[in-house]
């Protein structure tokens, strides 16, 4: 994951540090980590946001402490990238954001533990018929991600149940996660983090930040905290962020690294629009990153 971004000047440092912040080896994970280290979501979940974070820092994409309001950029993301949204808007500070990230993933970690359960994206189908096998098997739909796209979460029973009897045109992918992210098996976590984040002093977002609870913006930063704890075990709306991003008119949207993902989702639901959309997957695409930011998009 940070092989080819080590080159730019400060990286080496900056993930060094974010390492010591979130008490994991982010340096060594993140270049030479084997499959199953990467897995582990006490791993995965600071290493992603320190990602996310310093390529933003890097774009001048991170506002000063008190910046003005800039209604122009709006910013969102998904799951885990919720955190990195709230540092881009400036509720939280880069240091916060990794701390917060770090306490999440060890959580969440444990809460995995409690019981084996798993996560399967379910392409394509009728919507109400996806969402009625999900019920059927006792599962959770944890991520409306839109583009045909919806996540089933639970028992690993039930997902194999779901996988022997997908919903007509539909077809099952088994994630490779720790667990059933965004359901009550994580209520745990959720209490865990309600005790960390009385800790913070968030500030209220300077730009137009999206939540992933119902696809609106919100303007308080400790109702920005709230959701980000609340999030644990609740469904995320990506698709909602997709609509509101386009009710808004964005002109173009960028994605930051680890990238990809996000920026597949978009242009299969925005099929047809002349919104750019650019996911940031290696060094030479931040020159266009710099052009569409700067342009206000």
């Amino acid at each position: 994951m940070l092989t080819d971004w080590l080159q730019l000047p400060g990286a080496e440092s900056f993930f060094k540090r974010a390492g010591e912040i979130a008490d994991a080896d982010l340096l060594t994970l993140g270049t030479t980590g084997d499959a199953e280290a990467i897995k582990d979501t006490a791993v995965t979940q600071p290493l992603v946001v320190a990602m996310s974070l310093f390529i933003a820092q890097e774009l001048g994409a991170v506002p000063p402490p008190g910046a003005p309001r800039d209604t122009d950029v709006v910013i969102t993301g998904h799951s885990v990238g919720e955190l990195t949204a709230a540092a881009l808007a400036g509720v939280l500070s880069v240091e916060d954001a990794i701390t917060l990230t770090a306490a999440r993933g060890r959580a969440m970690a444990a809460a995995c533990a409690q019981t084996p359960t798993g996560m399967s994206a379910v392409l394509g189908g009728d919507p109400d018929e996806v969402l009625a096998a999900i019920d059927k098997h006792g599962l959770t739909p944890a991520n409306m991600n839109g583009a045909g796209q919806i996540v089933a979460a639970g028992a690993l029973d039930g997902l194999e149940a779901l996988k022997a009897d997908p919903p007509a045109k539909a077809r099952i992918m088994p994630l490779s996660v720790a667990g059933a992210f965004h359901t009550e098996y994580m209520a745990s976590a959720r209490e865990e983090l309600e005790g960390v984040v009385a800790t913070l002093r968030p500030a209220d977002p300077s730009r137009r930040l999206l939540s992933n609870a119902d696809g609106a913006a919100v303007d308080s930063g400790a109702e920005v905290v709230r959701r980000l704890v609340s999030q644990v075990t609740s469904p995320v709306r990506f698709d909602a962020c997709l609509a509101t991003l386009r009710e808004l008119g964005v002109t173009a949207v960028v994605e930051l690294p680890p990238a990809g993902a996000l920026a597949g989702l978009a242009k299969r639901e925005w099929k047809g629009s002349d919104i750019e959309i650019l996911a940031v997957s290696a060094p030479k695409d931040l020159d266009r990153a710099r052009e569409l930011l700067g342009g206000g998009a």
